[in-house]
């Protein structure tokens, strides 16, 4: 397991998505993906609703690792709140 990829209990994970580095990704894609001017805001936010709710996930399920499942779980929870 790659060093990077262990955090230990007692740290807190202080990373966001930067506005520049989403505003890249989205203008790197073919065709352009065209964004409203808070458009990576909006995307951002999700993220971190998504980040959240799969370490809810995780913690339910007795496990301090994030895996893939929980994040699948996470996103259709989100999915049905989003719809109504």
């Amino acid at each position: 397991m790659a060093l990077w990829t262990t955090v230990p209990q007692m740290k807190q994970m202080k990373w966001k998505a930067l506005r520049g580095f989403l505003k890249r990704v989205f203008q790197g894609q073919t065709p352009p993906l065209g964004l409203e001017t808070s458009g990576d805001l909006l995307v951002s936010v999700n993220c971190l609703r998504l980040a959240e709710e799969s370490r809810k996930n995780a913690c339910e399920n007795k496990g301090g690792i994030v895996k893939k499942e929980h994040v699948l779980s996470a996103a259709k929870v989100i999915l049905k709140k989003s719809r109504g």
